[in-house]
């Protein structure tokens, strides 16, 4: 079934952290942001990088936008992902490309439970000789594919901005987030901070820099933590 979920940074920003921090700067200055930009420093840059997004002046990172590759992952996935509205998407599609091979996802719960794996695999089975042999019968692909489950795996390209990767690290790097989605996010904070450490140095689940939001539903990861 392939290798499973692979993230790839594309394209980001250059100078992500300068930009930011000049333009954040040019709110407070007679200076204009292009010349706050030729003359900052990098010690300049993290202490009003820290200043700012502590202060949660966050329009000022919309400035940097970070463009990932997700592939090999399911349409479960993707079905999360494109909850987030303020990002741009580019997802393999179902109705050109016929997938003609099984190619899914299966959850670790289902692989460590044999007689559920070989449910799980005999089902994914006969749902592909069934798309298969609609294809043909002369089905196009773009209605064969009502029968693929979530579990397929689809490549998929996002583009977010630097605000909208913080909200989306707060909901998807926590522990109560759906497991393979959990772990994309993590793949892609692990690339930001490699590339913005100072934009995203306390990115991540709420819980690192406080008290959890879910109530009785917490994990208990921010046990003693006070609001």
């Amino acid at each position: 079934m392939g290798e499973f979920l692979k993230v790839r940074l594309l394209a980001y920003t250059p100078d992500a952290e300068t930009l930011c921090a000049a333009a954040g700067h040019s709110c407070y200055s007679s200076k204009s942001a292009g010349d706050i930009l030729d003359k900052i420093s990098k010690e300049e840059c993290k202490e009003k990088l820290e200043k700012i997004i502590g202060l949660g002046h966050l329009s000022v990172i919309e400035h940097a936008s970070f463009t990932f590759s997700l592939e090999g992952v399911s349409r479960v996935l993707t079905h999360q992902l494109v909850r987030h509205r303020i990002a741009s998407f580019s997802q393999q599609s179902q109705r050109y490309v016929v997938l003609e091979k099984p190619d899914y996802v299966v959850p670790d719960k289902i692989k460590s439970n044999e007689e559920c794996e070989k449910i799980y695999k005999k089902t994914m089975e006969n749902i592909w000789k069934a798309y298969n042999k609609l294809i043909s019968l002369g089905i196009n692909a773009e209605d064969a594919r009502y029968l693929l489950p979530n579990a397929t795996k689809t490549n998929i390209v996002v583009t977010m901005n630097a605000r909208e990767l913080m909200h989306f690290f707060r909901l998807r790097t926590c522990n109560r987030a759906q497991w393979e989605t959990r772990e994309a996010a993590n793949l892609m904070l692990k690339e930001v901070k490699r590339i913005a450490p100072n934009i995203f140095g306390k990115a991540g689940p709420p819980c690192e820099v406080g008290p959890c939001p879910e109530g009785k539903k917490s994990c208990g990861r921010d046990k003693g933590k006070k609001i």
